[in-house]
């Protein structure tokens, strides 16, 4: 149990007796010089791009790391007191959305510390658990998890994936619900893939790359991906290929059967920008051919259902924010028609329930969710508890039961149902608090970018804190994806501890649509970076942290924020935490899924992109003679997403970097962990106390 949170504010304990930084280990370097566009750029450390798992001269180096990260690590005040502290917190029972098929409702549920989440099933909505599948005996590291499920139509087999050790490969395995039995299907070498039944339960469709060569399974690019259907007890040999673009190797393509079963919804893209080409395939016809819907790969356009030939989209054609269309494709060429107009806040989801269209919206990251009828009028707004984020909101036509979960930065996830045509909400899943959500208070700033942009930030701090105390701020800022609060009782050590958490909204998210996006990505990136240094200059201008208690965190795509800023600006924190980040920007497009990132960063091949490319890249523009804050990097083996190259190469570069001051510059290397998804919860604690402890220290949290 967490002790009780005080009212008090935090007194800041003083770092006296700076630890020792511990030698590093010698890195190898190597004559790579490449002529970029008459550009001289040397890559001393091309070798640490290797594969862990099969270079013994990269895995010596790993192991040297981490002895020397583990030792200082060790040596920190307050290390175990947050570990056990983050433990007390996770040990809450947690549930998934419900999902309805049949009379059946399917959901996840964890009783706490458990390292993966168990998968359960009711025959009534409030009737007895049955236990379906418990991944936590997979493996012995509890780093084998439950990924993506989905029951068939009528709930009577069960669709899921497995994923070891962080991997973004599945393999998918079918089970009967009745009896729990496993059938013999199995179905290998998916990745990025939806999961959809046809309607009579027979078959599925699911999306998949060919078999990588032997010893690149977790660094060749992804490409080639094809749709295919399997009927159940069938081996994978006999799978028929729905669609592929084999003169386009480069697209992506999701497949989605509709409700009704009589449609192949396939979506495809060629990068990480929601510009899409959706082709339909009748599959009350055998052998139709694939029809083009939407072609061009100009607009989002996003499936939400059907009612028979009348299709529902989520589009950003004409609407930066987004708007929901009508199409009937019926039609020779159809066309679509508004329905719900674009709104002054951003259109962040819709779906099909009962006889209405729940269409969820981003106001200023914050979460609103609206009811309208089938005919686009709307009904009602959802009352929500307060300032969060809420989410799910799916269902069936004819069926007016809906599931939501509701969560913020002081609350932990509530699953309500809730019922369309009433406007009923009743709790369904609530979680045991094991502190007092009410101690903290959440607000929302606007503060001015470089530009003079107004960019929104929360704040979470304890109720009653006035001075400045050692504050955690985050971001990401890429790809379209909004930040809107959610809860991380990691993060509730951190507060627990008298510290602030800070969250900046920075362009590059989804939080106001296109234009937002667009603001932070290719030649506006530096936008980015500024809106987050501007973020610190605020939370230090107007009292909320001190002269040297602030740190920064992001991850992947934040992981390249962290680097950046910490390169243009080093002055301005006392600590960072670049996570699984994109270190090397002229080489980030050769492997795995990095090729698909063009769209936001561009092109290394190009010449019109270099410059702004080696221009930010952190591992290019780490330069001595400024003192630079503590930097902890953290990444995994297994992470096939953002290869650890990345970090290895960057921190190699960081510790032989003359004049870069006296902090430490480690790196933290987790073994059978990927890119964040599937990781354990007992590692969850082990990295995030370790986090936290390093980035305490130097920022003076009282621990």
């Amino acid at each position: 149990m967490a002790p009780p949170p005080t009212d008090a504010p935090p007194t800041p304990a003083p770092v006296s007796a700076p630890l020792p930084v511990p030698p590093y280990p010698q890195t190898r370097t190597v004559d790579v010089v490449e002529d970029h566009f008459g550009t001289k750029v040397a890559d001393p450390y091309r070798w640490l791009e290797n594969d862990v798992r099969g270079d013994a001269e990269v895995r010596s180096w790993v192991e040297a790391e981490n002895g020397a990260t583990n030792r200082f690590l060790a040596e920190l005040p307050g290390r175990e007191h947050l570990k056990q502290q983050m433990t007390a917190l996770y040990d809450y029972e947690r549930f998934g959305i419900p999902e309805r098929k049949g009379s059946r409702y399917f959901y996840t549920r964890n009783d706490g510390l458990q390292n993966q989440s168990v998968l359960y099933v009711r025959d009534a909505v409030n009737g007895p658990a049955r236990l379906l599948i418990d991944p936590n005996g997979w493996s012995k590291d509890g780093a084998t998890a439950l990924a993506e499920w989905q029951p068939s139509e009528d709930g009577s087999h069960l669709l899921y994936a497995i994923q070891d050790g962080g991997t973004d490969w599945r393999t998918l395995k079918v089970l009967d619900t009745a009896s729990g039995q496993l059938l013999p299907d199995e179905i290998k070498w998916v990745k990025f893939s939806g999961l959809s039944w046809t309607k009579d339960g027979k078959a599925f469709v699911y999306s998949r790359f060919p078999e990588p060569a032997a010893g690149a399974t977790f660094q060749s690019l992804n490409r080639d991906q094809q749709v295919y259907l399997h009927r159940l007890g069938t081996p994978q040999s006999a799978d028929v290929k729905l669609y592929a673009t084999p003169d386009r190797p480069e697209l992506n393509h999701q497949a989605q059967v509709s409700k009704d079963g009589r449609w192949l919804v396939v979506t495809s893209s060629s990068g990480t920008d929601d510009r899409y080409e959706v082709v339909l395939l009748d599959m009350a016809r055998p052998g139709a051919r694939p029809r083009v819907i939407v072609p061009g790969f100009t607009d989002n356009f996003t499936y939400v259902g059907n009612r028979g030939t009348q299709f529902y989209f989520v589009t950003n054609k004409g609407a930066p924010k987004l708007k929901v269309v009508t199409m009937d494709v019926a039609a020779a060429n159809p066309v679509s028609r508004d329905l719900i107009g674009q709104q002054e806040a951003t259109l962040d989801s819709a779906s099909l329930v009962g006889d209405a269209l729940v269409a969820s919206y981003l106001k200023d990251a914050k979460t609103e969710v609206r009811v309208h009828g089938l005919d686009g009028r709307l009904r009602r707004t959802i009352a929500l508890p307060g300032i969060g984020s809420a989410s799910g909101f799916d269902g069936d036509l004819g069926n007016s039961e809906t599931f939501f979960a509701f969560t913020s930065f002081n609350r932990p996830t509530t699953i309500y149902r809730y019922d369309v045509g009433s406007g009923q909400a009743t709790a369904w899943a609530t979680p045991k608090l094991n502190f007092n959500p009410d101690a903290y208070t959440v607000e929302q700033k606007f503060y001015a970018s470089k530009d003079g942009t107004k960019v929104p930030m929360f704040i979470v701090r304890k109720k009653g804190s006035t001075g400045p105390a050692p504050t955690l701020l985050y971001g990401y800022g890429g790809f379209n994806v909004p930040l809107p609060p959610s809860y991380s009782p990691t993060r509730l050590a951190w507060l627990e501890a008298g510290g602030t958490f800070a969250l900046a909204n920075i362009r590059g998210g989804g939080e106001y649509g296109k234009a937002w996006h667009d603001a932070g990505r290719l030649a506006n990136k530096q936008n980015v970076f500024d809106d987050f240094i501007a973020a610190g200059e605020y939370l230090k201008a107007n009292g909320y942290t001190g002269p040297n208690q602030l740190a920064i965190e992001g991850g992947s795509n934040g992981g390249l924020l962290i680097g950046a800023v910490v390169n243009q600006r080093p002055d301005l924190f006392a600590a960072a935490h670049p996570a699984v980040g994109v270190m090397d920007m002229l080489r980030f497009d050769r492997f795995t899924a990095g090729r698909y990132w063009v769209d936001d960063y561009g092109y290394p091949g190009k010449q019109a992109d270099f410059p702004r490319l080696l221009g930010y890249s952190p591992y290019h523009n780490i330069k001595g003679g400024k003192p630079y804050p503590a930097v902890l990097v953290t990444t995994a083996d297994t992470d096939d997403r953002v290869v650890p190259g990345h970090s290895f190469k960057y921190i190699a570069r960081l510790q032989s970097t003359a004049g870069t001051g006296d902090k430490p510059h480690l790196i933290r290397i987790e073994t059978r962990a990927g890119h964040g998804s599937g990781k354990p919860t007992s590692k969850i604690i082990e990295e995030t106390s370790d986090v936290y402890a390093f980035l305490g220290y130097y920022t003076g949290l009282k621990l």
